[in-house]
């Protein structure tokens, strides 16, 4: 077995690089394979134009006729660039995204008159087989039927000879059982209740557009050492390896020149993403050995969460080229930084206004603080749902470990920030005097602008951190999906806002109070309300794990514990009351990512315990068996001063095989806890149980292996080690 790993070495020791070439200037590649508005104006009619416009600016519905000249229009597009056959491109609650391809050809009744078909009926709506995507108990075993339907706000794209086309996925009952239909709503409920408040400061506003920029973090490894681990092939992580003599502690890999090879990938990925309109505009080397980054300009959220689900999918599929695997796992290796995948995250109105970019007048900056003050109490009431939402098992890994944001979810917002706040805390209740609110918008909101330029400082240890003109939640996991902390983001902030609205109408009202004073009234009480979220200092140390407990703030550390909530009756109010998902639709997604992480633990500890035999114990056996032929030699040689000569061998014999005892016994021990979890009816307990009594003891045999790997001769090791895997380039 120790020839694969000497072969996949010599494999990646010896490749050519790939030669690549920009086929054009990235301005005039982007967007070439997506039916934008360019594509849409050559190709249909200006009716049909029209209709789709509507859709992605209105929301207003698109008649079937006119879909039929849109998927005409749309045909004869694809057919110009080659494609053959279409799909429904959609993200189901598996955590990836899905497709059914179809071919444009059919032939008449008698197999006579072949042509290229495609008409509204194909492009509105699909019938996939939904009988194997996760439904959590939405419909009955025996029924597959399952419905995909356009979503004009996202455009359609070629990827190779296939026109995808962006849907959502709803069971035949109507329930959404895909990760787009709740994030639409809720970018629907934000963008009307953003509106709703924007119009105390510009009549003009009409629409709210929630955006996205998501930092995109992943391994590179070479694909023959990759698949020379059976752990990385079943669960995307090494399940054991002892860590490098040189890892990242030399801090020399983060931001340093690009290896070559990883370069030219890069470059290649960056000239499919133009094309596929993926609007990606920085890379550079990541903290880790062989770890990097992308990141893309501003987008639309809903528009945001599909080009990162396509660029994952694209990333493996560009490294398939290249040799490399794409290692997206949050913690694929031990002792060395994760993987995350930052949310920056805005609201922006059609009159080009950053809602959380100061400006230069008072007024523009009031409405600055309204909606960074409401943010803020947002997070603070509903910071354990937040926590919930990025909640997988890979993810577990990483928050907390001294290179990503803690379990606890707070809020930071800058030294300079905190005293704006402390200062509008002091607002007097009730009408404000004119002095006052001289004061209050010359000497406070005002100078705010001034304030963010010195404010340059970042915490990197906090979850939920201002940025200057954005928040960036930094707890999201590299090989998530961004919809589900942008549902969950986009609702609470919805929801804030339309509690901060009713509030300040009430004061207006009631009160016979100017505008103004009315909203610095509620932003004062919002302030003292929120003061339990904000958090300048490490998120690392023991002090805040206290401070945070005293405030009442949660700190689920495992996934189960965290989800408990996204079944609360919190949640279930807050999700119905903005019509995003009702309860059955919010109990399902709940039994299902609580399966999800069940399974992910069992094939963890499978895996882990046939690599642990059938690996690491007959290797070890097999270097034993030589120290014991060795020492039956000196035996033979020194006679009675045998022992003192073989000393050294004896005492390692001994430690060998208390390692494979270890092993053994740990991992029979692990199996029989995994029988006793499986017997479990009840998602939640069963999920309990694989993380309290199963995950436990993937620590404990991984230990044992690990000194193993230091133990036994190196052409011996069957298993890719981590100095090969983290340092070829």
């Amino acid at each position: 077995m120790s020839s694969i790993r000497f072969q996949a070495l010599k494999e990646a020791s010896n490749r050519k690089l790939l030669e690549f070439h920009e086929t054009g200037r990235k301005s005039v590649l982007f967007g070439a394979n997506v039916f934008n508005d360019k594509a849409m104006k050559q190709y249909l009619t200006s009716d049909a134009f029209k209709g789709v416009q509507g859709a992605v600016q209105h929301g207003t519905k698109i008649d079937r006729k006119l879909a039929d000249y849109i998927a005409m229009g749309m045909k004869e597009w694809a057919l110009s660039k080659g494609v053959t056959h279409y799909t429904h491109w959609f993200q189901p609650l598996t955590g990836t995204t899905a497709e059914k391809h179809d071919a444009f050809f059919e032939t008449s009744f008698d197999g006579s008159d072949p042509l290229e078909k495609f008409g509204g009926a194909q492009l509105v709506q699909q019938e996939p087989d939904a009988s194997s995507f996760p439904h959590g108990g939405i419909r009955n075993t025996f029924e597959a039927r399952g419905y995909t339907a356009w979503d004009p706000t996202s455009p359609a794209f070629i990827f190779g000879t296939t026109l995808c086309i962006p849907t959502i996925f709803i069971s035949y009952t109507g329930e959404a059982l895909d990760n787009k239909i709740p994030l639409l709503r809720a970018l629907s409920a934000i963008d009307e209740a953003a509106a709703e408040v924007c119009r105390y400061f510009d009549k003009n506003v009409k629409k709210v557009t929630a955006t996205l920029g998501w930092e995109q973090e992943y391994f590179l490894i070479d694909r023959s050492l990759a698949n020379s681990r059976p752990d990385i092939v079943m669960t995307g992580r090494t399940l054991l390896g002892h860590t490098s003599a040189k890892g990242q502690q030399l801090d020399d890999h983060y931001f340093g020149s690009i290896p070559t090879r990883a370069l030219t990938y890069m470059r290649d990925l960056e000239q499919e993403c133009m094309l596929l309109g993926i609007p990606v505009k920085t890379r550079h080397n990541e903290v880790a050995p062989n770890q990097f980054e992308f990141a893309p300009i501003f987008e639309e959220a809903n528009l945001a969460v599909d080009h990162n689900c396509l660029l994952m999918d694209v990333m493996q599929k560009v490294a398939e080229r290249h040799d490399l695997k794409v290692l997206l796992h949050e913690k694929p290796f031990k002792g060395v930084n994760g993987s995350g995948k930052h949310n920056n995250w805005s609201l922006s109105t059609d009159t080009g206004v950053n809602l959380l970019s100061p400006s230069k007048t008072p007024m523009t900056n009031l409405q600055f603080l309204t909606f960074f003050i409401n943010t803020i109490k947002a997070v603070n009431d509903y910071e354990a749902l937040l926590r919930a939402s990025i909640a997988t098992a890979s993810n577990d890994h990483r928050l907390g470990a001294n290179e990503a944001p803690p379990s606890i979810i707070s809020v930071f917002i800058g030294e300079q920030l905190t005293k704006v706040l402390a200062e509008l805390e002091g607002v007097s209740t009730g009408k404000l005097s004119p002095e006052e609110k001289t004061d209050l918008k010359l000497n406070v909101v005002g100078k705010i602008p001034d304030v963010l330029l010195d404010n340059t400082d970042r915490n990197r240890t906090s979850p939920f951190a201002f940025t200057g003109n954005k928040f960036e939640f930094r707890a999201v996991g590299s090989s998530a999906n961004c919809s589900n902390a942008m549902t969950t983001l986009n609702t609470i902030v919805a929801k804030q806002l339309k509690d901060f609205k009713a509030a300040v109408d009430v004061l207006i009202e009631t009160k016979d109070m100017k505008k103004d004073d009315a909203i610095f009234n509620v932003l004062r009480e919002y302030i003292k309300q929120s003061k339990k979220i904000l958090f300048e200092g490490d998120g690392y140390s023991d002090a805040w794990q206290k401070e945070a407990a005293k405030r009442g703030l949660s700190n689920f550390r495992t996934t189960p514990e965290a989800l408990k909530v996204r079944a609360s009756k919190q949640a279930i109010d807050l999700f119905g009351e903005m019509g995003i998902l009702n309860h059955v639709e919010l109990h399902a997604r709940y039994e299902i990512e609580l399966e999800e992480y069940t399974k992910k633990i069992q094939i963890e500890g499978r895996v882990l315990g046939d690599i642990s035999k059938n690996h690491v114990i007959p290797t070890a056996i097999k270097y034993q068996n030589t120290l014991i032929e060795n020492v039956k030699g000196l035996k033979d040689i020194f006679g009675s001063d045998f022992e003192s000569i073989a000393k050294e061998q004896i005492t390692l014999i001994k430690e060998i095989s208390g390692h494979i005892e270890g092993i053994n016994s740990k991992v029979e021990e692990m199996t029989e806890e995994r029988k006793k979890a499986n017997n479990l009816t009840d998602a939640h307990a069963m999920a309990e149980a694989y993380c309290n009594n199963v995950k436990p003891y993937f620590e404990i045999i991984r230990n044992h292996c690990d000194k193993l790997e230091l133990l036994v001769d190196n052409e011996l090791w069957t298993l890719t080690k981590y100095r090969e895997l983290l340092l070829t380039k």
